[in-house]
């Protein structure tokens, strides 16, 4: 096979087969688990294990992000038995991924390269007093698990970036490995020393830094099903020159997409059945993996995805927390939801047309069943003339 790609030192194959934008939309799909049979019997472990990654954020609405993605994937999933997937015996750590992510625990080892580049890392925003570090780990050591606050006190002020020393000192001891989130208790990490909360065949920094990243370019690989070189790199926040020099050595397989413009690289195994099944029809998280790239997003589903809750109230076109809906394997629009008692609220809804409507009305209900909400109210539709068919689309299946 002729060599055509050159990035500095490594020389990538031509690819041999071309895809259309549908067959890598499918294969996207499959490999997020959102197109086919969800394995139930794997469950929320299995969502985890699936994706490599779940990302953590602290916004609450319907749910919290981490809850939602398995939701999205096997339906109405009680949250006890997502909080016990992920925590319970340890099946998954907290740490930098795409961003703060939750991972399976087996994929530890890989980590390895990242622990290094912050226990070399020169500079930092908060300053480590000394001796506490070390009085930190003797006390988890003695005490553990504990919080931030019961380790002595997560912050100085009442400012959410005044660190304490003992916040600094753990959340260093995080990073570097030394310690792990092994639960979250009111959204407060709780941490343990790793000796103690890693399996002993797992607890190692063995590899060097080119084997963990051709296993985390591979796993993205596998998570994206087919993806452009900045597609494979943010999955798990990676550099350009990082995914270079690993990607010939990874298992992925050069191929064209019609209408990406782009080289792209796919999982072996996604091409070697065609994807098919039954598509899912669910909100996402705005911090759903489906969706973390936003070009990539735009690129492949032909929408544009951005989270404003971080954007002034004024300046906001979707909403707080808009959701985007999927359906029959495309984003048909957009929900802003909120609870009111026992009432989901459509703050704001926006739809990609008429036939948007039964599947957006689809995934509200069965949201609503999912919180334990017994009635549905719709606010604001983009498209006025949209409001009376969705709200009698739920009044129907409501009764």
């Amino acid at each position: 096979m002729a060599p055509s790609i050159v990035r500095g030192m490594t020389t990538l194959p031509r690819p041999t087969l071309t895809l259309t934008a549908d067959d890598a939309r499918r294969i996207a799909l499959r490999a997020q688990g959102l197109l086919g049979a969800p394995d139930r019997r794997a469950g929320v472990r299995g969502v985890l294990r699936h994706l490599g990654a779940v990302q953590l954020d602290t916004i609450s609405v319907l749910a919290r992000s981490h809850e939602l993605v398995p939701y999205a994937r096997l339906g109405a999933v009680g949250r006890t038995t997502v909080e016990d997937a992920y925590w319970k015996d340890t099946h998954a750590f907290e740490y930098w991924s795409h961003a703060a992510c939750l991972l399976p625990v087996e994929e530890w080892p890989h980590f390895a390269f990242r622990r290094r580049a912050y226990r070399n890392r020169p500079h930092w925003n908060h300053e480590l007093p000394d001796g506490v570090y070390e009085q930190v780990l003797k006390q988890l050591h003695t005490e553990g698990p504990l919080t931030a606050t019961e380790l002595g006190g997560a912050k100085r002020t009442s400012e959410w970036w005044d660190w304490s020393g003992t916040k600094v000192a753990v959340e260093r001891a995080l990073m570097y490995g030394e310690v792990v989130c092994v639960e979250r208790r009111g959204w407060k990490r709780v941490y343990d020393l790793a000796e103690r909360a890693v399996p002993t065949a797992l607890l190692h920094d063995e590899l060097d830094d080119a084997e963990c990243l051709r296993r985390l370019v591979r796993l993205a690989g596998e998570s994206l099903g087919v993806g452009t070189r900045s597609d494979i790199a943010d999955y798990h926040r990676l550099k350009g020159e990082q995914v270079d020099a690993v990607l010939a050595d990874s298992g992925l397989v050069p191929v064209e997409v019609a209408g990406w413009g782009k080289p792209a690289w796919a999982d072996p195994a996604a091409l070697a059945t065609p994807p098919r099944g039954r598509h899912r029809t669910t909100l996402l998280s705005p911090f759903d993996s489906l969706v973390w790239e936003r070009a990539r997003t735009e690129r492949i589903f032909g929408f544009n995805h951005r989270l404003e809750a971080y954007t002034p109230k004024p300046k906001r076109v979707y909403g707080y927390f808009a959701m985007p809906v999927l359906a029959g394997g495309r984003l048909v629009g957009r929900v802003d939801p909120a609870r009111e008692g026992r009432t989901l609220v459509a703050r704001q809804v926006t739809l990609d047309g008429p036939r948007a409507v039964p599947a957006v009305a689809q995934a509200l209900l069965e949201a609503a069943t999912w919180v334990n909400c017994t009635n549905v109210r719709v606010e604001r539709v983009d498209d006025p003339a949209l409001r009376g068919p969705l709200t009698a689309e739920l009044a129907h299946a409501l009764g």
